[in-house]
């Protein structure tokens, strides 16, 4: 990639003042941004690998620490020189819903209350809840709370300008 001579450095960026920094040429701005977006893929990159090469030195060590512990998921501490290794397995659980429902019902028939095992959030999408009918949507307007995400700015260069 070129950039023109003038670009900061992202090292010059972090010490850049954000108001100076806005205050560049859109050009500028532009180049930047692509720098910073390679950067970023090259980082992403480097540190998949590096997490593999991890990986590939720990893992066998950790699964073994982890077995010797009558656990298969989790966190153990392996030495290594004078470095203590911690390699974390976390569990993801995943439930079967329609399961789920089956045995909230089948607790509910018992006389208990399946909400003291049982966790539900009930949502609506925004596709759907735009798609409903507006006597719908007010009813339902005073559930549903709108926060904003955060701003993300992308100079795209004119068709015109190419």
């Amino acid at each position: 990639m070129t950039y023109p001579e003038n670009t900061p450095s992202v090292d010059d960026m972090l010490n850049m003042p954000a108001g100076e920094l806005a205050q560049l040429p859109v050009e500028l701005l532009a180049s930047l941004q692509a720098e910073l977006a390679h950067a970023n893929k090259q980082l992403r990159a480097a540190t998949a690998r590096f997490n593999t090469a991890l990986e590939a030195r720990y893992a066998t060590r950790a699964a073994e620490a982890r077995s010797a512990c009558g656990k298969d998921t989790g966190t153990v501490r392996l030495a290594d020189g004078a470095y203590t290794v911690v390699a974390d397995l976390p569990k993801r659980v995943d439930w079967d819903q329609d399961k789920l429902t089956q045995m909230a019902a089948k607790i509910t028939h018992s006389g208990e209350d399946p909400a003291e095992f049982i966790d539900t959030k009930l949502t609506v999408s925004e596709r759907k809840y735009g798609a409903l009918p507006e006597a719908w949507r007010k009813g339902l307007k005073p559930a549903r709370t709108v926060k904003v995400g955060t701003l993300k700015v992308t100079l795209e260069p004119n068709e015109a300008a190419q």
